[in-house]
């Protein structure tokens, strides 16, 4: 399985993604530079976390309009998989391949920390070597991570089971102090319609590797190959 991963100016975390890709899963990775209009014929487009293009006006307006995300929303169009981490999902919901949008904490400050997630949906391509409830502990780093939407795509969102993951507490319970940022809903990821596209604020890729201090963000990388095979 081959995947891309996207780099903007101000990208910073897209040699954690080509790493756990090239390194951890043994698979094939090539950049995809914001200029690019081709794809060089991956099946997995990631976009990454970071401040692509400064996060000038909003996080990820600009990024939007890169040929790379054109080409990347036609790619989605047809079926292609993708998964936006961060301020990658920040990029995804302003180029109306999820719903929503991402704000401005609750607190004003930006949070860098292990937050547990539980998976709300184990039978799409991202979450498919995960069990429904499953726990996992991940890294967030985030200034804009407050996901919000109207009451009528949130609703679409749990019809559909679309929220694939929500934030929560070590045992799975959720709370208002385990929401690090004030996430309507306590969502912390969400899919497509069709659920090839992911967007989420965690960074799985910072969680991929033992030696970070934990592998259980792997899950989703290795639910990709699973798909694949």
């Amino acid at each position: 399985m081959k995947f891309g991963v996207i780099k903007f100016p101000g990208s910073n975390c897209d040699q954690d993604a080509y790493y756990t890709v090239r390194d951890v899963l043994g698979q094939p990775v090539e950049y995809l530079w914001h200029g690019d209009s081709e794809l060089k014929g991956v099946d997995c487009v990631i976009v990454p976390g970071g401040f692509s293009y400064g996060d000038y006006l909003r996080c990820g307006a600009i990024a939007r309009f890169s040929p790379a995300m054109i080409a990347t929303q036609e790619f989605a169009a047809s079926g292609g998989l993708v998964l936006g981490i961060c301020n990658g999902f920040q990029v995804l919901c302003e180029s109306h391949l999820l719903p929503g949008a991402l704000v401005r904490n609750d607190g004003q400050k930006f949070v860098c920390k292990q937050v547990y997630l539980k998976t709300e949906n184990a039978n799409t391509p991202f979450t498919s070597t995960l069990s429904p409830g499953q726990v996992l502990q991940v890294p967030i780093a985030h200034g804009e991570g407050k996901y919000v939407c109207d009451e009528s795509v949130l609703a679409e969102l749990n019809t559909a089971n679309r929220v694939l993951f929500r934030y929560c507490d070590a045992d799975g319970d959720r709370s208002e102090s385990s929401n690090p940022n004030g996430s309507l809903d306590d969502i912390a990821g969400i899919a497509s319609a069709n659920f090839n596209v992911l967007g989420l604020m965690p960074h799985p890729e910072r969680a991929a590797d033992p030696a970070l201090g934990s592998a259980e963000g792997r899950a989703i990388f290795a639910s990709l190959l699973k798909f694949w095979q």
